[in-house]
């Protein structure tokens, strides 16, 4: 044996219940019963999406039997710029892998799912929150010898697995490891849990890895609304709407239909029917149309508890956890949910008569943010399963409710003001549409980006449409302002922009 041979050294990246253990288990199997010196740690990671658990392996590629008394000294931690294969379950932590200097161009595959699952820095932001794919991809192949990538969720989804046999798979299929695919299905059925699904799901990867491209997908189905309103609507939208917007406005129109029903999308699209002739108007081209679209979208379908109680209850869920678990056909297991609902969102189904003197009291008194209620609820039990489905049933009555009334006015609100900047300039009027980002969630999130929004419409928005804010100044002001408020949420850095606006405009006047 030659005196430098050096282990083969790969670092897994899992987010918990994905099987991580698992999966360094059925390598290091595979390892040993080749005969190969093969070593594994693990360093746990951290609950709420702020890291992953990571898994060390080292690999010595000739038989111990080949060492004769000689023993290798293998590492308990991975070293910077000395591993050759990483593997990560989920976008982000191909990008961890990469800022911690695991992954060199020099050296390493990266084996790692298109997929996302958004940590809590992502998920706490004021607006949009989520990190820029585009850099991610380019971080990737900018800083790996060789990359394999693909939706190794979705793949694990169709297969009825659970993605860290679609990671092996995907391993097997790279030739940087002396195991065979063989060897490694061999390892699978050894450890005997879920052996079917689990060679399932190693095949879908083994196959979407070596065509270079996501397994195919199965077919998915509307669980409601009239498929022929919607397609009507979505021949309307191709047929005359201009192509900028086109795949935004059929992607809102199938999202409020799923939300609501057939009519709540045709509403959509009424409501954009002003947006459209202003975007022509000002020469935006279908900027401000598409836009004004997507918010639009995303601020009818707001979260609510009937909302909440639809996802819950959707069979397409189950029919996911099961695949995670590994469940066989047939096979029990227990989803129990955790919520803690306040005052508020139990006065979100309420008409609005009920609901604004309760929720009237509560604020006086300092309760909305004081007073919750916390639930545990098994939505496989008979019980618990029809108490979600009575909330989710209350879809019918939704336009009936307080929440529903404050979210549509203050939702025409905002595109009265959208249309009548467009008047002025499609600049101005996509500026005011962005401003849309503040508004999300629900309880002191929702109230809190409201007011933010409110600030800036009143200190901002208003004074350049009356003409008292110069023209361009104002457009500035107003993307300063969102942005202070989305990267804030306590609003010190919105009042300071706010009070530098003020301070602005006063010297202005007094010149």
């Amino acid at each position: 044996m030659s005196e430098n041979v050096r282990p083969i050294t790969i670092l897994i990246a899992a987010l918990g219940g994905e099987g991580g253990g698992v999966l360094t288990n059925w390598i290091v199997e595979a390892a040993a019963r080749l005969g190969f010196p093969v070593q594994s740690t693990s360093i746990p990671g951290v609950a709420q999406r702020t890291g992953a658990t990571t898994y060390y392996i080292e690999i010595v590629p000739v038989p111990a039997a080949a060492l004769g008394t000689r023993r290798p000294v293998l590492a308990l931690t991975p070293g910077i710029g000395d591993i050759d294969i990483v593997m990560a379950s989920e976008f982000m932590e191909a990008g961890r892998a990469i800022a911690n200097g695991f992954v060199t161009p020099d050296r390493t595959l990266l084996i790692a799912s298109s997929s996302r699952f958004y940590v809590m820095d992502e998920k706490i932001a004021m607006g949009d929150g989520r990190y820029d794919h585009k850099r991610l991809a380019d971080a990737v192949a900018g800083n790996a010898r060789a990359t394999i990538v693909f939706d190794m969720s979705a793949t694990a989804r169709v297969s009825g697995s659970i993605v860290n046999a679609v990671m092996l798979g995907a391993l097997a299929s790279c030739g940087r490891l002396p195991i065979t695919a063989d060897q490694f299905a061999a390892a699978i059925r050894a450890d005997g849990k879920a052996v079917d699904s689990n060679l399932r799901g190693f095949e879908a990867g083994l196959i979407a890895a070596k065509a270079g491209q996501d397994a195919p997908t199965a077919d998915g189905k509307r669980a409601t609304g009239d498929r022929s309103q919607v397609a009507t609507m979505e021949a309307t939208i191709r047929a005359r709407m201009p192509a900028a917007a086109q795949d935004i406005l059929i992607e809102g129109v199938r999202r409020l239909e799923r939300y609501q029903d057939a009519a709540y999308a045709q509403f959509y699209l009424d409501r954009l029917a002003p947006v459209t002739e202003a975007d022509a108007r000002a020469g935006a081209g279908g900027r401000l149309l598409r836009e004004t679209a997507r918010h639009l979208a995303v601020r009818m379908s707001y979260e609510d508890v009937i909302r909440v109680a639809q996802a819950k209850t959707d069979p397409e869920r189950r029919k996911r956890i099961a695949g995670e678990l590994g469940a066989a056909p047939g096979q029990p297991f227990r989803v129990v949910e955790f919520l803690k609902p306040g005052i508020e969102e139990f006065c979100q189904i309420l008409p609005p008569r009920l609901a604004r003197p309760i929720l009237a009291f509560a604020e006086t008194r300092g309760w909305l943010d004081r007073f919750h209620f916390g639930m545990e609820v098994d939505t496989t039990s008979v019980t618990g399963y029809l108490r979600f489905r009575a909330l989710a049933r209350l879809r019918r009555y939704r336009r009936g409710t307080w929440r529903y009334q404050e979210e549509q006015a203050a939702i025409a609100d905002w595109l009265a003001l959208v249309i009548e900047a467009a008047g002025r300039s499609a600049d101005l009027a996509m500026e005011i549409a962005e401003c849309a980002r503040l508004i999300r969630g629900y309880g002191s999130t929702h109230r809190r980006g409201s007011a933010n929004y409110r600030l800036i419409e009143m200190c901002a928005i208003r004074p350049v449409l009356d003409g008292r804010l110069p023209f361009r100044q104002g457009i500035d002001a107003i993307a300063s302002a969102r942005t202070a408020a989305l990267v804030d949420p306590d609003g010190d850095a919105l009042q300071r922009c706010l009070d530098a606006l003020e301070h602005e405009s006063m010297r202005a006047a007094a010149e």
